[in-house]
């Protein structure tokens, strides 16, 4: 049996993340503490591998200070099927121009822990877009493709507002990589909504449970998401949506299914998630939530179960994967 792993990006440049600007946010006035930030990143890794998860760590740039948001880094297709990794290829996000090297940085990372990758043909956000739920993926798109702006005694009198980056024309070029699973597609309904995982998000034995903040998705979607998840599905509250709690990250540790979730989440979501027979993990992440762009699962890419053999791998990428391993790359340094 393997390991499960994950990649998570270094905080070192932390502050020089521009602060993102997510509907109903309190505390966007808020000036981020670097140090405790990097602290709360910290316990989150260290705490991840309490639950027998190798983390990997993405060395810092200081021109690419946002690579610490590695759940942008892309999607490993089919993630969570036993197979080793010479059977996935792992396909990078095309993000915005400003953060076009970012795709390259972590390409070679990937590849040198051992993981094919590939590129698609248009926008697209990665897992932060694309959620695996039961044998189908939930993805989360923009359908309009006309910008919106509002303006400002600037120059330009005016600005960009941000909107969900994926692109909705990717469906079938997603279809086609993921075997043909069945795809449910859901839109935003407002701008501001830029990142589907902070919108909803599943978890369980077979993720057939949903997290989801309906009155983030349009009518329609809306529509979609009663109609297929009914039951399955526990409503966030407007408290739990402005902490993230949607942003969650799971994993299964000695036959126990845990799954991670900012602080300060109501009480009833918490014993929601007992009833479903799933622990919840609660991490400090306050930093990272003041910063407007998720909580605890935006600091994790997700690189499901690593079942390729050790007699198999190449001396580099042995080597590779030691280095950058969280314990051995933060004992060097």
């Amino acid at each position: 049996m393997g390991k499960h792993s994950v990649l998570m990006g270094d905080p070192f440049f932390i502050s020089l993340i521009r602060k993102m600007s997510w509907p109903n946010q309190q505390d966007s006035w808020k000036k981020i503490n670097r140090q405790r930030a990097i602290e709360q990143w910290h316990r989150l890794a260290e705490t991840l591998i309490d639950c027998g998860i190798d983390v990997y760590v993405i060395p810092p740039q200081l021109e690419n200070p946002d690579l610490v948001y590695s759940s942008n880094a892309g999607f490993l297709a089919n993630v969570h099927q036993k197979a080793p990794l010479t059977e996935k290829i792992f396909y990078l996000s095309n993000l915005r121009s400003h953060r076009f090297w970012e795709k390259l940085y972590t390409k070679d990372i990937l590849e040198g822990i051992g993981i094919q990758t590939a590129q698609l043909t248009r926008s697209f956000e990665g897992e932060a877009d694309l959620i695996p739920e039961c044998s189908r993926y939930i993805f989360i798109h923009n359908n309009n493709k006309k910008y919106h702006y509002s303006f400002r005694p600037s120059i330009p009198p005016y600005q960009r507002l941000n909107r969900i980056h994926s692109d909705y024309q990717l469906l079938s070029e997603l279809k086609q990589i993921l075997g043909n699973k069945p795809i449910i597609p859901l839109t935003p309904s407002r701008h501001g909504f830029y990142h589907g995982e902070n919108l909803i998000n599943t978890f369980g034995a077979y993720r057939e449970h949903v997290l989801v903040y309906l009155e983030g998705f349009s009518r329609r979607s809306q529509g979609v998401c009663k109609k297929e998840f009914s039951h399955r599905a526990i409503q966030l509250s407007s408290e739990d949506f402005k902490l993230f709690a949607a942003n969650s990250f799971q994993c299964t540790y000695q036959d126990d299914i845990f799954l991670f979730l900012p602080e300060g989440v109501s009480d009833y979501l918490i014993d929601q998630i007992k009833e479903r027979g799933v622990y919840p993990v609660l991490i400090n992440v306050s930093e990272f939530i003041s910063m407007g762009g998720g909580s605890v699962k935006r600091l994790i890419c997700d690189l499901g179960v690593f079942y390729d053999s050790q007699e198999l791998l190449s001396e580099n990428v042995k080597t590779y994967r030691e280095k950058h391993r969280y314990e051995n790359y933060y004992k060097k340094i």
